[in-house]
């Protein structure tokens, strides 16, 4: 489930455009669950009435990441099977033995993904390619919810 918060203008930035913020919320699977957020950032971007700037997301979290991808299963696949090669799940972390976590993997893989994106905004659209999603990747063992801060500068 995909859902808005709060989302509204807070001003001028230090360049002096307009700002706006606002809240996605999603409530994930788990490990290995891929979030299609383009819809939701696409609607701030609309609703902000900004021509020309950038949307930054971020979400929040040591375990969740973003990026961009295709969003097709054969993609969606691939991802899931290449963070099992970078960072496998059964390897052994030294994160298990501080905390007794079993997500030692989980936050190695979010690290080298990032937490965040920065995407232009032209002529009032994201400026993504036409099999480019804006997308969320769960890489926590277990199901969350997670808060992605969305911010949209610009004229």
């Amino acid at each position: 489930m995909v859902q808005d918060k709060n989302y509204r203008r807070v001003g001028e930035g230090l360049s002096g455009l307009p700002t706006y913020t606002g809240e996605i919320v999603v409530r994930t699977r788990g490990e290995n669950d891929v979030v299609d957020i383009t819809d939701k950032v696409e609607s701030y971007v609309a609703r902000s009435g900004v021509k020309n700037g950038v949307a930054h997301l971020y979400v929040i979290g040591s375990t969740a990441a973003l990026t961009t991808m295709e969003y097709e299963p054969g993609l969606i696949e691939d991802i899931r099977n290449a963070m099992e090669r970078i960072a496998p799940r059964n390897a052994y972390y030294k994160h298990h033995e501080r905390w007794g976590d079993d997500n030692g993997h989980s936050h190695i893989r979010a690290s080298i993904i990032g937490p965040s994106l920065c995407i232009p905004i032209r002529e009032g659209s994201l400026t993504t390619g036409t099999w480019q999603q804006l997308i969320l990747l769960e890489l926590d063992t277990r199901a969350r919810e997670r808060r992605i801060l969305v911010t949209v500068i610009g004229d």
